[in-house]
């Protein structure tokens, strides 16, 4: 994992820059969660990478590192409600806005993973594939993807009919069977179901 549109930026005269990712945009049931992170130079041996390519052992192991060594990050979500209530695109891009809004350094440009601007209140430039390519991003994925499985794993406590811990959320067979058996929870998100009897 590189720096390389992190350098391009600074070569720019860019020089805070923070990568912003999601993590949560699929599951049926909880809310979406963005992180923003602001890295300094020098991380690239730690193996921090796209999320979904690391085990959850070393998510959570790189989790502790970016959150010791970052210059600054915040992590944010939007809920199931105001993702029923705005459309799950609207609610990531307002938990994206969060994230930014809790940095304790004000980053001068965002590198935002994927192809839509979110609308942050900084300059934005998008990135497809982002956390593939950028650290910051990466990094941001992490973050997000950690805290949101560990929402989970608090949600499955409340709610242990779901098996949230086993599905993270996500529309599996066995959530859709525990649904079924046990109907839609208050963490549900209601607009992900409409369809539910096609099932």
């Amino acid at each position: 994992m590189t720096y390389e549109p992190e350098h391009e930026l600074k070569a720019k005269g860019y020089s805070v820059i923070c990568g912003i990712d999601e993590a949560g945009r699929g599951p049926l049931a909880g809310p979406v969660f963005a992180a923003a992170v602001i890295l300094p130079e020098g991380l690239e041996d730690l193996g921090i990478n796209d999320s979904k390519k690391l085990t959850e052992k070393k998510r959570d192991a790189l989790f502790d590192v970016i959150e010791q060594k970052a210059i600054a990050y915040s992590i944010a979500s939007a809920s199931e409600k105001e993702i029923d209530e705005i459309n799950i695109l609207n609610a990531t891009f307002l938990a994206m806005k969060r994230a930014v809004e809790g940095l304790s350094v004000r980053p001068e440009i965002a590198l935002v993973d994927g192809n839509r601007k979110p609308g942050t209140g900084i300059e934005e430039i998008t990135l497809v594939k982002g956390d593939a390519r950028s650290i910051s991003i990466a990094a941001a994925s992490i973050l997000a993807k950690v805290n949101r499985d560990r929402f989970l794993l608090e949600l499955d406590k409340q709610y242990p009919q779901y098996q949230f811990a086993k599905h993270k959320g996500y529309p599996t067979a066995l959530h859709y069977e525990m649904i079924k058996r046990y109907g839609i929870s208050p963490v549900h998100r209601l607009s992900f179901l409409k369809n539910l009897n096609e099932k």
